[in-house]
């Protein structure tokens, strides 16, 4: 290893005088010059000049953005500011766009800056290879800039001169894909906008572990399990540990993206972590939940380490959980709070999460899309696996937090971090909405139902979950039963590469060929 003030020294040499950020000592001799020489074209060695901004001037810019967002600016009008902007900054150099699968995997294309200013309305791609999409004989879709989605992004984490937005998966003729869950859950909230006057809030916790050695989860089976960077526990590590570094670099990475962080730690188990950060509308909250997730991969890498986001990669610990808390916003209240009702909610909170219960089985594969994610709900770890609701009992699918009128919320504690983020929060409402519908009788029904079902429980296993989806008429209502059956299709292939006990070991199949870790090496290794 090279000492800490003879890498820095030669990183200043090598870089120009400039030095990159990754943590010198935790890189050997020739990981270190692999970097410095790497850094020096990323450089261009002085002859290119491409945009890198502080961390302080990408937050004020991003929150800028994030402000004009939630005051109601049209996507008309970030298109019109932004390409504007794009034109006369001379030191941006691409566009990275950004679109997930089906399952919720992030799917990244980087456009040259020129080319897109002059045809960013017809952009295209391959669906076919994108897994859920079209099938091969039918494969082209489009994508459609989402403008008020565009961050300017740091350069020692993202690459220099490149700035980073959302897209929506169109159809040929330019209308939303119906697959695509981040536009289906746009025309949701604009319909509910348009129709009721009602923004719908969400504010996740996502959870993960960082461990020993890149690109673990594809090394799984060669490395034996996965190795912690930590031992210690909640609230429990030291200034400078691996982890609270990892987890600094994470918060100060999120800051710069206008996260507008509110706390970050360690989780219960050994080398987990949480990073919080303010609600905000459901379609930004998910591409958060996505930035996060590839903020935390990126930064791991850079140290050596694998950010994890399988819900229980090692048995016999807790495992990682992603809650959701909701609320309902009209007229710039909070519509889920009540003084005088049960939990402080009002009758409107009341039928949204009846609703929720009562198709909670059903949803219950969506919430939790692999097999691992079942060894998650398992009640000897606070697992949140029965259906119903509560302010204190942390087993319950459904917790009111202690709250007053503008924190008063409903937390769904079920899903889990490797969830698509849109078409959990586009099953979520749609199930709310439902409960927050019916006529008197129908909600009378749905809460005596809840309350003498057999099943007090959701699914044990990824087995029971489709056999519970397959069988839901309402996820055929919210999802159509051409992507009911794609989405089934997608777990059943899985499922049967799985044991179909979990046992009381994590088996290398449920990891390499997990929605996010699999790739087609993996998958031909069957």
């Amino acid at each position: 290893m090279v000492p800490a003030d003879i890498a820095t020294a030669l990183k200043t040499a090598l870089a120009g005088g400039q030095t990159p950020t990754t943590a010198s000592k935790d890189l050997s001799f020739d990981q270190l010059i692999e970097e410095l020489e790497a850094y020096k074209v990323s450089k261009g060695n002085g002859l290119t000049n491409f945009l890198e901004l502080s961390y302080e001037e990408l937050k004020e810019r991003n929150l800028t953005l994030k402000r004009e967002k939630e005051n109601g600016k049209s996507l008309e009008y970030f298109e019109e500011k932004l390409t504007n902007e794009l034109r006369e900054n001379t030191g941006v150099k691409a566009v990275m766009l950004c679109f997930c699968d089906l399952e919720g995997k992030l799917h990244i294309l980087d456009y040259d800056k020129d080319f897109i200013l002059k045809s960013h309305d017809n952009l295209t791609f391959d669906g076919s290879s994108i897994t859920g999409f079209t099938s091969l004989g039918n494969s082209d879709l489009r994508l459609k800039i989402d403008w008020s989605s565009m961050r300017w992004i740091p350069a020692d984490v993202f690459g220099s001169g490149k700035v980073l937005v959302f897209g929506f998966v169109c159809d040929k003729d330019g209308k939303w894909y119906h697959s695509d869950y981040r536009s289906q859950l746009y025309a949701l909230g604009e319909q509910l906008r348009i129709e009721q006057g009602v923004s719908v809030n969400v504010a996740p916790e996502v959870e993960g572990f960082l461990f020993e050695g890149m690109d673990a989860e594809q090394n799984f089976v060669e490395n034996n399990g996965f190795s912690y960077v930590t031992k210690g526990g909640y609230f429990n590590a030291l200034p400078q540990d691996k982890l609270r570094k990892f987890i600094d670099r994470v918060a100060e990475v999120q800051r710069a993206l206008g996260f507008e962080n509110e706390k970050d730690h360690p989780e219960v188990a050994p080398s987990q972590f949480e990073i919080n950060f303010k609600y905000t509308d459901m379609v930004s909250t998910a591409d958060y939940i996505l930035l996060y997730k590839l903020t935390a991969r990126q930064v791991a890498k850079s140290m050596g380490c694998t950010a994890c986001f399988l819900p229980k990669p090692v048995a016999g610990i807790n495992g990682s959980g992603m809650h959701i808390n909701m609320s309902f916003m009209q007229e710039g209240k909070n519509i889920f709070y009540e003084k005088t009702g049960e939990y402080n909610l009002s009758e409107t909170a009341h039928r949204f999460l009846t609703g929720i219960l009562y198709n909670a089985s059903g949803m219950c594969l969506i919430l939790n899309p692999s097999v691992n994610s079942y060894r998650r709900l398992d009640p000897n770890f606070e697992a949140p696996n029965e259906i119903k609701v509560s302010s204190v009992d942390r087993g319950s699918m459904v917790r009111v937090p202690l709250g007053n009128e503008k924190a008063s919320r409903v937390e769904v504690r079920t899903v889990a971090p490797d969830a698509n983020p849109y078409m959990t929060f586009y099953a979520l409402v749609s199930a709310g909405l439902k409960g927050i519908g019916a006529e008197e009788i129908e909600y009378s029904t749905m809460k005596s139902e809840i309350k003498t079902r057999k099943q007090q429980i959701l699914p044990i296993t990824i087995n029971e979950a489709i056999e519970a989806f397959e069988k839901c008429s309402f996820m055929e209502e919210v999802l159509g039963i051409e992507n009911k059956n794609k989405f089934k299709e997608l777990k059943v292939e899985v499922a049967e590469r799985s044991p179909a006990a979990l046992g009381t070991y994590v088996k290398p199949n449920e990891v390499l060929f997990h929605h996010e870790t699999r790739n087609q090496v993996l998958w031909e290794r069957f």
